[in-house]
């Protein structure tokens, strides 16, 4: 399914969000920063990677809802949807 360019934006600007966090996890690696502080943006970063995933699916979802026709045709049936769920969970 395609999502609008509203939700493909924001999905992807949840993304690029969660590339920074992963660089500055990176940074503080590098910088050899306290155990707690590397874990807890770990912990945001998954977070926020998830998130997006849900968003993601909820997009999907909403279109296929709006068309269930198209979404049957292109392979989104509730079996395959329920699949895809609780691999993103």
């Amino acid at each position: 399914m395609q999502l609008d360019d509203d939700r493909t934006a924001d999905i992807t600007a949840r993304l690029r969000r969660v590339e920074g966090q992963v660089r500055g996890i990176q940074r503080m690696l590098d910088e050899g920063r306290e155990c707690s502080d590397v874990i807890t943006q770990f912990a945001a970063a998954i977070r926020a990677l998830e998130h997006a995933g849900y968003k993601y699916f909820a997009a999907t979802l909403a279109e296929c809802a709006i068309d269930p026709d198209k979404a049957a045709e292109e392979g989104y049936s509730v079996e395959q949807l329920e699949k895809m769920f609780l691999r993103l969970t």
